[in-house]
């Protein structure tokens, strides 16, 4: 028998059946795990796998209860990327789910709105392109999964309705915005009832997002691009001053991408193509393959400065480069050659502090939810949603609870960038799921929040498992470093004051950050058991992630 919302809602802070991952001790089992941003979406997920629903049946189920349970950082207003292993064929696939910019956006329109600017705004109409999310989760499930479309958006129609509990984090998130929302009647009528915040411990009621889940639910995945609520929502962007028609909802499509893969010793790494930042997570662990980072010392000066200097290696490349691919000028082929990548690692002195090509990073807004499932079968789903900042461009089309995203504010107004604006076109994206192989078999689901950060996270994530032996929740839980302009390093104070300084000596701006904060990203992980060897799921207690295995 299925388990009801409000019986979720009670096991999200109880044990339940199967394992709970705790701090330093992964949830264990053989038959399968799941790890999600939120825990009323684990806990739907592992529902899934128990009553016989396949990885992917429990992603989409998951990526919609973090669409009410996230409202901040991911809905059916944002984009989404999956990758997914097939156990039956043994193939690795990858669906790009991000949606294009409006027809009629150009540089000149976004200037007869905001004026004589240099970059796009950051929030508001003119920074919403097409939600892909929706598209993605029908595509995939139509695929790849078992269940129907209205199973898996049942959870999630009902937690919209009978309210979500409000957390503590959420609460605060939430009062974090407050400024942003009133500026909105209708995100600040939803989301500051009363004018404030909800408490945490009351509940979030979203009647109006239920109501469109469920017609969602009922009448099927293209309501959403062809329906009453795609008419719906293009029109309001339009009444606001966007560029988006009931046209361009209409011509949205998710594709199925060949992945980027990669080496990193002896796993090959799998993450999505352009127009994410897949291909720095690929070119960052290409480059740090061909360095003995274990004789550098786990998280020793040297460690994290070769770390630091592979980071801004990518992100140079990252940033010159990567666009919708139609409009690249490089290929990532031609990025992640390993002659190439060999010759820039050559250029790492662990001594030293230097960047070695320009570096930039835009604003951190780290608002982004990650999922992943294994069931009894082996197969996989790693999956990662967004708005990008916290509410999106800020707008919520009346009478539906969408929150739309702001991806297209990542567009460049610079002609000559290949990420230059232009009439449906898709931005560049920080979201980057992963996924590795070993001998040939599923070895790891990961991936993380962050923005900018997460090739950093990620890439430590890895290399604490890969080549410190650390199982998946040690290596979540291990203090981390963070890359930012100006030479400046983000360092989690659980890490020696003598490496910082040893940091600080060779000319780097060291910022020590106390506690567990989402600064660092909120990283999760599944390592894949085989032959009777259990799962291990692991998540992040920066954020709000939950991992449980059965």
């Amino acid at each position: 028998m299925k388990r009801s919302v409000s019986t979720l809602t009670m096991l999200a802070t109880t044990a339940c059946l199967g394992s709970r991952a705790e701090p330093g001790r992964d949830a264990t089992g053989t038959h399968g795990a799941v790890t999600a941003g939120h825990p009323l979406a684990a806990e739907a997920g592992l529902a899934v796998l128990e009553d016989g629903g396949n990885a992917m049946d429990a992603a989409i189920t998951m990526a919609a209860i973090l669409a009410v349970a996230r409202p901040h950082m991911n809905g059916i207003g944002g984009d989404a990327f999956i990758i997914y292993y097939d156990a039956a064929s043994g193939q690795v696939y990858a669906l790009n789910g991000s949606g294009r910019s409006g027809s009629r956006a150009t540089r000149d329109a976004v200037r007869q709105i905001a004026g004589d600017v240099d970059a796009m705004p950051e929030i508001g109409p003119t920074s919403v392109s097409v939600p892909g999310a929706v598209g993605a989760w029908a595509t995939a499930l139509a695929r790849f999964g078992t269940q129907s479309w209205a199973e898996t958006l049942g959870p999630a129609v009902r937690l919209a309705r009978e309210g979500l509990p409000v957390s503590e984090r959420l609460s605060l998130d939430i009062a974090a915005q407050a400024d942003k929302l009133r500026t909105e009647p209708p995100a600040a009528a939803i989301f500051l009832p009363n004018g404030e915040a909800p408490a945490a411990g009351s509940l979030l009621a979203r009647p109006d997002l239920a109501t469109t889940l469920a017609r969602l639910a009922e009448v099927g995945p293209q309501e959403m691009y062809t329906g009453e609520t795609a008419r719906t929502v293009a029109e309001y962007v339009t009444e606001r001053g966007g560029f988006l028609t009931a046209e361009d909802f209409a011509a949205y499509e998710p594709e199925w991408v060949e992945p980027l893969s990669g080496s990193f010793h002896d796993l090959t790494v799998y993450a999505m193509p352009p127009n994410t930042q897949g291909m720095m997570l690929i070119e960052v662990l290409g480059i740090l393959q061909h360095l003995d980072l274990a004789a550098l010392g786990w998280n020793s000066a040297d460690y994290l400065s070769t770390f630091a200097q592979a980071i801004a290696l990518g992100v140079a490349d990252r940033d010159s480069s990567v666009a919708d691919p139609a409009t690249m000028r490089v290929t990532p082929e031609e990025i992640l050659d390993d002659t190439r990548l060999a010759a820039l690692a050559a250029r790492i002195d662990p001594i030293s502090r230097v960047p070695l090509t320009a570096y930039s990073a835009p604003d951190d807004h780290p608002n982004t939810v990650a999922l992943m499932a294994v069931d009894s079968a082996g197969n996989v789903v790693s999956m990662i949603q967004s708005l990008f900042h916290s509410f999106g461009s800020g707008l919520v089309v009346p009478g539906t609870g969408i929150v739309l995203q702001n991806r297209g504010s990542l567009f460049s107004l610079d002609p000559a960038h290949p990420n230059y604006l232009m009439p449906r076109k898709r931005p560049y994206h920080t979201l980057c799921p992963a996924f590795a192989m070993r001998d040939g078999m599923p070895w790891l689901a990961f991936g993380t929040p962050g923005g900018d950060g997460q090739v950093h996270t990620l890439s430590q994530v890895l290399s604490n498992i890969l080549l410190f032996g650390m199982n998946p929740q040690e290596a979540i839980d291990a203090p981390r470093m963070r890359r930012y302009p100006g030479d400046r390093l983000a360092i989690e104070d659980r890490i020696d004051a003598t490496v910082m300084e040893a940091l600080t000596t060779r000319g780097y701006d060291v910022v020590a950050r106390t506690g567990w904060t989402a600064e660092f990203g909120g990283a999760q992980a599944i390592l894949i058991g085989h032959d009777g060897s259990p799962h291990r799921a692991a998540a992040d207690r920066r954020r709000e992630g939950w991992a449980l295995a059965y």
